[in-house]
């Protein structure tokens, strides 16, 4: 764990210490110009024994009928016992201007007690948008992202097989209608907003075209006015503006991942003259009860004496570590590697520095 953290370190500043130009298409999106989610519910058959238990999960057994139904197999509630299929959410994502008849990913959850999708194919599932609307149809083989084996004991589970996905399983069958062409002016959106990085893209802009056809909003905003251009094509305009490179500007940041241990650390990342001590803590109760037997013959009785054993150990740890004057977190995080600090031990120390004000950086905790 300790060179994992270090090899995060070194391999992340560097790059970062040069700050190259960015695509305005990799800073920002253009207002209005979005994908939709989709979502639909639907049936998987084919599974080798691991889908649901209409016991369990009687909506699968109204969709398996509903299906046969439509297909013109009357049956009967007796006769659907088979654990074969399984109930699922279908989601997907349309993307901006989709035409009818393009093909788009979609994912796939269980929402019953299946075990398995592995062999699975889902049946034809309309996928609807918050307006109601059917914009696309999902049918095809899952592919899952994981493994499930069981016996009479025992089951062993990689990965999660009770999701999947279905490469292009999904046909658009309407489009989102957008006119392009009646727009005067559109609204780009920083994905990270900042007043520098905005003010850069205005003037990128606005060099560009030689005229003034940018202006920043707010620090995520700014606006394009297609009327200072004339009689142009709005997307030739649009094309030119996202492959324009600027300089982004971001704000100092320190971010932690509790689960894992990882440090990432913001080139701007600066700390104030403190000192740091840490040391370790470790209080260990155990019990070791003895037993007492009376002599032969004794009217004694034979008793449980509790006994109780506490240790306290008081790990020396680093002792006082003094960061003299102005200096990069990644200074500091190299001289809490070399005294072999765990990476544990560096996140609650990086908090306690932050809480004494000497973290100069939005410390963000996952």
């Amino acid at each position: 764990m300790r060179r994992l953290l270090v090899i995060i370190l070194v391999a992340l500043l560097p790059l970062a210490a040069a700050a190259a130009p960015v695509r305005v298409k990799d800073l920002a999106e253009f207002d209005g110009v979005r994908g939709n989610d989709l979502v639909g519910y639907g049936l998987v058959v084919g599974l080798d024994g691991t889908g649901d238990g209409f016991r369990n999960a009687p909506f699968t057994e109204e969709l398996l009928a509903g299906l046969l139904e439509r297909l013109g197999v009357n049956v009967t509630d007796e006769a659907l016992r088979s654990r074969n299929v399984a109930a699922v959410v279908v989601t997907a994502a349309l993307p901006p201007f989709a035409r009818s008849g393009s093909r788009i990913d979609v994912s796939v959850s269980t929402i019953g007690d299946a075990k398995s999708l592995l062999g699975g194919t889902l049946v034809m599932t309309p996928l609807k948008a918050a307006d109601g609307n059917i914009y696309a149809v999902a049918q095809g083989s899952i592919i899952a992202s994981g493994a499930a084996v069981e016996g009479e004991a025992a089951r062993v589970v990689e990965g999660v097989p009770t999701s999947g996905k279905i490469p292009v399983g999904a046909r658009v069958e309407r489009e989102v209608e957008f006119d392009f062409a009646g727009i005067e002016n559109i609204r780009i959106a920083l994905r990270n907003a900042d007043f520098t990085t905005a003010t850069r893209i205005e003037d990128a802009i606005n060099r560009d075209f030689d005229r003034r056809v940018a202006v920043t909003q707010d620090s995520g905003t700014v606006l394009v006015e297609f009327r200072e251009l004339g009689d142009v094509n709005p997307a030739r305009v649009l094309g030119r503006i996202e492959n324009l490179t600027v300089e982004p500007e971001d704000r100092a940041k320190v971010v932690i991942d509790h689960k894992s241990g990882t440090i990432v650390i913001g080139e701007r990342v600066r700390i104030s003259r403190v000192a740091v001590s840490q040391g370790a803590l470790t209080l260990q109760v155990s019990e070791a009860p003895m037993v007492s037997q009376p002599n032969p013959f004794a009217r004694g009785e034979t008793v449980t004496v509790p006994r109780t054993v506490a240790e306290l150990r008081n790990e020396p740890g680093i002792g006082f570590a003094e960061v003299a004057g102005e200096t990069s977190l990644s200074d500091l995080v190299e001289g809490l590697n070399a005294l072999g600090v765990r990476p544990r031990e560096m996140i609650d120390i990086l908090k306690s520095i932050h809480a004494a004000g000497a973290l100069h950086a939005d410390l963000i905790i996952e």
